[in-house]
C-alpha cells in the first residue's frame, strides 16, 4: 500500500501530466494548415484532444518505467519474479472500460462532424447476392435530406481535369467559393474514383463514378488554395491540381460576371477562348528517361480543354 506522502506525489505527477499534455495537444493546431473553413475548426479541435491523449499515455508510461529503473531495480543475484497483476477485477475493469469509453466519444465526435459536412451520396449498401451480370442494388440506409446551403456548384472530375459548373451554367477550371456561406458541392466522377482533397478544408472525400455525392462546407478564410486529387487515378494523378479561391460574395459576383461577360464577347468576336494548362499533357509528350522501353500501358491524358465557358442551349 502507498503511504499518504505517495499519493500526494502521484497525484502531483498526474496534474503535471495533464497541464503538459494538454500544452502538446495546443501546440498541434500550428501543425495543420490554416483553418479555411468552419468544418476545419471541428476536426483541428479532434486532433488536439487526440494528441493531448497520446501525450499523456506516452509521457505517463515513460514516467513509470524510469522511476522503476530508478528505484525499484532487481538486486544483481536477484532472479526472482515479480508480483503477477493477473486477477486485480478493479484493474481489469479500468483498462477496459477507459479505451471503450474514449473510442466511442472519439467516434461520436466524427459523426458529428460528417453529419455537418452533410454528405450525402455515401449511405447505401451494395446486397451482396445480386448476379454480377447484373447492375447492383442499393438500398437506402439514412433519408437523402439535403442541408440547405446557398448554392449548389457542380465538380465534374475525370482523367486528367477538374471542371466547375456554377448556378448560371457557366464552367470554370478554377473553384471560387464565398466566404462565410454554405455552398454545396455535388461531386461526379466520369471515369474513375478520384478524390477532393483541399488540406486548409481538412475534407479529403472519394468521389465514386456513377454516383452523385454532395458535401457542404463554409469557407471562412479568404485566399487561395490547392485542389488535389488524393486517390490514384493513374498516371500523371499527381499533377490533377487546380485553383480554389474563397472570397467575399462582392468579388465572388464580380469574378463571375466578368468571365461569363469576357467569354461570350469572345465568342460573339470569333475570338478563340482561353484555353487551360494541363500539366499532365505536358509531361506525356515528353520524352521518356529511361534506357529500355518499360512496355507499360499509359492513358494518354486528355487535351486541354477551354478555360472558361459558358454552355448555350439553343432552342430548335
Amino acid at each position: 500500500m502507498f503511504s499518504f506522502f505517495e499519493y500526494v506525489l502521484i497525484a502531483f505527477y498526474v496534474a503535471a501530466l495533464l497541464i503538459v499534455s494538454r500544452w502538446i495537444g495546443q501546440q498541434a493546431f500550428s501543425w495543420m494548415p490554416p483553418q479555411a473553413t468552419t468544418e476545419a475548426q471541428r476536426v483541428d479541435d479532434l486532433f488536439s484532444f487526440l494528441v493531448s491523449i497520446g501525450a499523456f499515455i506516452l509521457l505517463g508510461l515513460v514516467g513509470v518505467m524510469v522511476y522503476a529503473i530508478a528505484f525499484h531495480r532487481a538486486r544483481p543475484e536477484d532472479y526472482s519474479e515479480g508480483h503477477p497483476s493477473r486477477g486485480d477485477a478493479r484493474l481489469e475493469i479500468l483498462w477496459t472500460a477507459t479505451p471503450t469509453l474514449l473510442v466511442i466519444w472519439i467516434a461520436f465526435q466524427s459523426f458529428n462532424i460528417y453529419q455537418q459536412l452533410d454528405i450525402l451520396g455515401l449511405n447505401r449498401i451494395v446486397h451482396l447476392h445480386a448476379p454480377l451480370e447484373s447492375a447492383p442494388a442499393y438500398a437506402a440506409t439514412v433519408s437523402d435530406v439535403p442541408k440547405p446551403a446557398s448554392e449548389t456548384i457542380d465538380v465534374l472530375v475525370k482523367q486528367w481535369d477538374w471542371s466547375f459548373r456554377y448556378p448560371n451554367n457557366f464552367t470554370s477550371k478554377e473553384l471560387h467559393l464565398p466566404i462565410d456561406r454554405s455552398t454545396r458541392l455535388n461531386m461526379q466522377a466520369q471515369d474513375v474514383i478520384h478524390g477532393f482533397y483541399v488540406p486548409e478544408f481538412r475534407l479529403k472525400q472519394d468521389i465514386v463514378p456513377g454516383r452523385n455525392i454532395d458535401i457542404v462546407l463554409t469557407p471562412i478564410r479568404p485566399g487561395k488554395y490547392r485542389l488535389k486529387d488524393s486517390q490514384y487515378s493513374g498516371t500523371y494523378f499527381a499533377l490533377m491540381e487546380t485553383d480554389v479561391y474563397v472570397e467575399s460574395l462582392d468579388k465572388y459576383n464580380q469574378w463571375l460576371a466578368q468571365t461569363v461577360s469576357s467569354g461570350e464577347s469572345a465568342i460573339a468576336s470569333g475570338v478563340g477562348v482561353a484555353i487551360a494548362k494541363n500539366q499532365a499533357v505536358a509531361e506525356n509528350i515528353q520524352p521518356p528517361n529511361t534506357l529500355f522501353k518499360s512496355g507499360w500501358h499509359t492513358v494518354a491524358p486528355a487535351q486541354p480543354a477551354i478555360a472558361n465557358e459558358r454552355k448555350i442551349n439553343n432552342d430548335t
